[in-house]
């Protein structure tokens, strides 16, 4: 997500909630549908490369506005912004306990 300039990039621990659909959701924003595109890609191609897993489901691609990658245990968000604000996914998972990751622009 990084590497394809993703920002606002959080990790939702959803393992202690009642009824929760994965154990972690990973939730990015984009600027643009084909940023969109790009972040969604690499994370696909990241995952195999190094676990050699494809994602059980895929939804949003059509519609490029948020892309959701399923892998089970995991679920990764990929959102353009404003319908991030939209749907709210931090609030809507409040108790969850979520970690922000640093843009690696902001660690230098």
């Amino acid at each position: 997500m990084q590497d394809k300039k993703a920002s606002d990039i959080v990790v939702l621990n959803l393992k202690e909630l009642k009824n929760a659909v994965a154990d972690y959701f990973v939730i990015c924003s984009a600027n643009s549908d084909t940023q969109l595109d790009a972040v969604a890609r690499s994370v696909e191609e990241e995952v195999e490369k190094l676990t050699g897993e494809s994602p059980w489901q895929t939804e949003g691609r059509t519609n490029r506005e948020w892309v959701l990658l399923d892998y089970v245990d995991v679920v990764v968000h990929v959102f353009l912004r404003d319908r991030r604000q939209f749907y709210a996914l931090e609030e809507l998972w409040g108790d969850a306990e979520i970690s922000y990751i640093e843009n690696d622009a902001d660690s230098r």
